[in-house]
């Protein structure tokens, strides 16, 4: 059986979503403010998160509520990216709270689908200054790649922080 590149991506970023959803569905409100660690990045009152230009050493340990916030961020550049509009910076995008965040991510998984469902393997083939920059030369294929990597990082990370807070 031949898979197009624009199926195996697909493909990838559904296995993704689902165990993303597996972790959702177990959080709490409670759980995305958590701080696993004296040194943590997390969310302010007003939704906006803890940051720094140069990555600290050692690096924080993010909060659930976080980590949600980064998917968000990186995910709403990227599809401003895919879909022609003006680049939000990282200041516009803040973290809309327990109650709406999966919601939210939810939103932007669909605005995401939308974009790999119309997506041919011509269209992977496209230049993509996101995330890396025009001058690393890469592809859409690079950026649905790296979207598809950094959704499962981030995963894995808000699975572990919730596995960690029920053990705790």
């Amino acid at each position: 059986m031949s898979v197009s590149r624009s199926e195996l991506s697909r493909w990838q970023f559904d296995l993704t979503w689902s165990l993303f959803e597996y972790h959702l569905a177990d959080l709490e409100p409670r759980d995305f403010l958590w701080e696993p660690a004296a040194l943590c990045w997390t969310i302010r009152p007003d939704g906006t998160p803890d940051w720094a230009d140069a990555e600290p050493d050692p690096v924080p340990v993010p909060t659930i509520a976080w980590l949600t916030w980064h998917i968000g961020w990186w995910w709403s550049v990227a599809l401003d990216h895919a879909n022609g509009r003006t680049p939000r910076a990282r200041t516009e995008i803040t973290w809309p709270g327990a109650e709406t965040v999966v919601a939210w991510l939810g939103g932007l998984r669909e605005e995401w689908l939308a974009v790999l469902d119309r997506s041919t393997d011509a269209d992977l083939d496209a230049p993509s200054a996101y995330p890396f920059g025009e001058e690393a030369g890469l592809t859409f294929a690079h950026t649905v790649a790296w979207v598809n990597a950094e959704l499962m990082k981030n995963v894995s990370e808000i699975g572990q922080l919730r596995m960690q807070r029920r053990a705790a």
